[in-house]
């Protein structure tokens, strides 16, 4: 049993405490991430705090050079551009997230299905410092 909960800010705590979780489906068993209160497949609300390995593979990715304006205000631009992928959890759900520690002059080598980990990564938003997911190489 995790000690967060469903809310939507446990989410962002776990990731503060190096942790990646979701939610599961006590009635149908289906996982889904980030935590949801009731079930997306069999409207259930018996649902409980799934905290999730932090492997996956990587199954779409694409370099961003053009950012959105948080992004550019953290720094990323044309000359430093960042990589977002999609991962499949070990646990089965697909998430969106940074993929750092790739080859971004070389993206044609990040290779689909390769094997990532979790992490976190840092970034200041309106002066507060502030923790999002991304994955790197396992």
């Amino acid at each position: 049993m995790s000690e967060f909960a469903l809310f939507n800010k446990e989410f962002f705590r776990a990731l503060e405490a190096g942790e990646l979780i979701g939610s599961k489906c006590l009635d149908c068993g289906e996982v889904s991430i980030p935590q949801r209160e009731i079930c997306p497949v069999c409207y259930s609300h018996k649902i409980e705090v799934e905290a999730f390995s932090g492997k996956g593979k990587l199954v779409a990715y694409t370099v961003i050079s053009v950012p959105p304006v948080k992004m550019a205000e953290a720094g990323y631009d044309s000359k430093n551009p960042y990589c977002v992928g999609i991962v499949e959890l070990a646990e089965g759900p697909r998430i969106s997230a940074q993929i750092l520690d790739v080859d971004l002059t070389h993206p044609e080598l990040i290779e689909i299905g390769m094997d990532l980990q979790m992490t976190t990564i840092q970034r200041e938003e309106g002066g507060v410092q502030k923790t999002y997911l991304a994955f790197k190489p396992a």
